[in-house]
């Protein structure tokens, strides 16, 4: 063997040990381990809580969707007697019955409504006050500690103080009304007036929220757009059309996202203030999955489905939405 073909062998054998070395041999699993097993170390404690606090009750909740059962034949222990679980498998059948009967499209259609109305107000309003709040204004900071306020107060709180400002004999907004001569409003005695009740208070507590971000997207965007467009002579109108909306766009749609999401949940307004009530009126698809595990006879499979359900709602509707606004040109 002449020197130069041993000198060729040496090298590719230093070039596949550094290679080995590096971590650039076996699968893509391994070459990631290699390369990022310090960033992998100092997230594995947050998966595996993750994994522990959401993973588990999530596939315990999917699978009880999939059983009959309920609070008769579920296992549980009385003092030193331990009474097995006698529920079953019944596959889809909850599922089945839950989308075949009128009370969930009673429930999903006055939860959109309920939705929708909450996040357009939400959207609108905190657009609305962030524009004024961008603009140059004496005692601007107070302004801002006084709109926050409604955001930084725990929900619970919130509820109960606008539950007892709705009480129909001793609320503050009835003893308003006759101070003004008016007749007393039953506002959590109506369907009609309980749903505007309860999307009055969603919005004083969601506007906040929606303030802060919309004006921290408006501080990001260039003033010399607007001087621009203004020596162009754009009206506040187009200024506004093409210069506002579009800076606002990455925010608006992660913000519209997160207030669907947290609205179409929204236990505490509802559970706490008119506790689903006149009847069942203002009752929306959480509050009586709810219902179904822990009040009368407790259906914790029929419960769990309609949980389940819940997810896939929301999954769906991340999943168009985001699919939109790639069609859109935005990178979410």
């Amino acid at each position: 063997m002449s020197s130069t073909t041993r000198d060729r062998a040496a090298g590719a054998d230093g070039a596949r040990g550094r290679g080995r070395r590096s971590g650039g041999g076996g699968g893509p699993f391994r070459r990631a381990m290699g390369r990022h097993w310090y960033a992998l170390a100092m997230v594995a404690p947050v998966i595996l809580v993750t994994g522990l606090l959401i993973g588990w009750p999530l596939a315990r909740g999917v699978y009880l969707s999939l059983t009959d059962a309920t609070e008769a034949n579920i296992g549980r222990t009385i003092g030193v007697n331990v009474i097995p679980s006698t529920y079953e498998f019944v596959g889809l059948e909850n599922y089945v019955g839950i989308l075949t009967s009128s009370l969930f499209w009673d429930k999903l259609t006055w939860t959109v409504i309920w939705t929708v109305a909450c996040v357009a107000l939400h959207y609108g309003l905190g657009l609305g006050l962030a524009l004024l709040l961008n603009r140059r204004l004496r005692f601007r900071s107070a302004y801002r500690l006084l709109l926050i306020l409604p955001w930084a107060i725990p929900g619970f709180v919130s509820a109960f103080i606008w539950r007892y400002l709705y009480n129909s004999d001793f609320g503050v907004i009835n003893a308003m009304l006759r101070a003004a001569g008016l007749g007393a409003v039953g506002w959590l005695d109506d369907p009609t007036t309980a749903k505007i009740a309860v999307i009055a208070v969603n919005v004083w507590m969601g506007v906040p929220f929606m303030m802060v971000a919309m004006l921290g997207g408006l501080q990001s965007i260039p003033g010399e757009l607007y001087e621009a467009a203004e020596v162009d002579g754009a009206t506040p109108w187009q200024r506004f059309r093409f210069i506002t909306l579009p800076g606002l766009s990455t925010v608006s749609s992660t913000v519209v996202l997160l207030g669907t999401i947290w609205t179409f949940n929204m236990f505490p307004v509802i559970y706490l203030i008119s506790g689903g009530g006149p009847g069942s009126s203002t009752e929306i698809l959480v509050t009586y999955a709810f219902r179904e595990a822990f009040t009368g006879v407790r259906n914790y499979s029929n419960s769990a489905a309609w949980g389940v359900i819940i997810l896939l709602l929301l999954v769906v509707l991340a999943v168009v939405y985001r699919r939109s606004l790639r069609k859109q040109g935005e990178v979410w």
